[in-house]
């Protein structure tokens, strides 16, 4: 019954937004032809669904009235950012992979491991909130099979500690190691979809084998491509087989976030000054030996989630220029190398003789 409502839910708020963005669309293009017609708006537009879902969408009313209206505030912000040059115009959403609802503040009670929520009543949680503060909002989404509330939360900032000597480190990603800081520390990565890709690769080959069958089932021979329109019926195994590729990637997820969050935290927490180099992943995933690699490791979380703890705390995060060469330059007398490709992960300055690991050099230099 929960798992029903949830889909309910997020289905409307998927419908909504979807409704909004067409009308949307529609009405701003009539009112580029005609400026006298009224400007569309986030806010015209709840106004309009309003009007006619309980005729229109009666099943809109099953499910609590912040699904529908907070998916088109959702679409007014995109569209802010939008024309504000910041993020790519806002695009129709599919089944299955947006699935979320949010919900306001007086919407919803959290109490202990129990959260109550309009026209469904108390569910069960299995954590209790971690943080105490005035509550802003929450969002409750689906990843794999399981369902997750994410509560917004209004706290006190955390007092800044700022010692007299900072304490500065530089950080090199790698992929054979997720970090190496200054200090001579090595911190390996998880490599979770490495370990988990024989799984992966069995899973996906049953899938495989079971989407032939019911292909047969509807009359397609084994391999070929399915007729656009076309249905083809699910069997009860294809689903479960479905239901354990997904969990599996959000296991792999979970595992680098996990590794990431500890990562960032420790840095944080240890150091008042974080230096870290300006990567171009998009341009290393170009490189096809070694795009899974750094995919696996999450180079981009990981400056992400850097940032904003550091801002938290009031810590530095110095992003030095990705074509800085601290990998070739010798931390001790600054000789610079005129080449030195990735194979090499030790070598020795010919100017002082000092012998340098690659990964604890650049992070020196760093």
């Amino acid at each position: 019954m929960q798992k029903t409502y949830f889909r309910k839910a997020a289905g409307t708020a998927r419908f909504a937004y979807n409704w909004a963005l067409d009308q949307w669309q529609q009405q701003y293009a009539a009112w580029k032809s005609d400026p006298t017609l009224p400007k569309p708006s986030d806010a015209a537009l709840r106004r309009q669904l309003n009007a006619i879902k309980r005729n229109a969408f009666p099943w809109m009313l099953e499910v609590t009235k912040n699904a529908p209206q907070m998916a088109i505030r959702h679409l007014g912000q995109a569209l802010k950012n939008f024309f504000a040059g910041i993020a790519e115009p806002p695009t129709f959403k599919k089944k299955g992979r947006h699935d979320h609802f949010t919900l306001t503040n007086d919407q919803f009670t959290v109490k202990r491991h129990k959260v109550h929520i309009p026209k469904l009543g108390w569910v069960r949680m299995h954590e209790s909130l971690r943080f105490v503060g005035k509550v802003l909002g929450g969002t409750i989404s689906r990843t794999a099979d399981r369902w997750f509330l994410s509560v917004t939360l209004e706290i006190p900032d955390s007092p800044c500690i700022r010692r007299e000597n900072q304490a500065v480190v530089g950080v090199d990603l790698g992929i054979s190691a997720l970090a190496t800081l200054s200090t001579g520390e090595k911190i390996p990565g998880p490599k979770a979809y490495a370990t988990a890709m024989q799984k992966l690769r069995q899973l996906s080959k049953q899938f495989s084998r079971q989407m032939d069958t019911a292909k047969v089932r509807a009359g397609l021979k084994p391999g070929e491509p399915i007729p656009k329109g076309m249905h083809i019926p699910w069997s009860e195994n294809m689903r479960k087989t479905q239901r354990r590729i997904a969990r599996l990637h959000a296991r792999i997820a979970n595992i680098r976030n996990h590794t990431l969050h500890q990562l960032t935290t420790d840095l944080v927490d240890r150091f008042d000054v974080v230096a870290i180099e300006d990567l171009n992943v998009a341009g290393m995933l170009r490189n096809h030996k070694l795009a899974r690699a750094i995919a696996d490791m999450g180079f981009g979380e990981f400056r992400r989630q850097l940032e904003y703890k550091a801002a938290q705390r009031g810590k530095t995060v110095i992003v030095v220029n990705r074509w800085y060469p601290s990998s070739k330059t010798c931390a001790s007398c600054g000789y610079k190398m005129a080449k030195m490709p990735l194979s090499v992960r030790e070598w020795t300055c010919p100017a002082c003789g000092t012998h340098h690991d690659r990964d604890i050099n650049a992070a020196i230099n760093l």
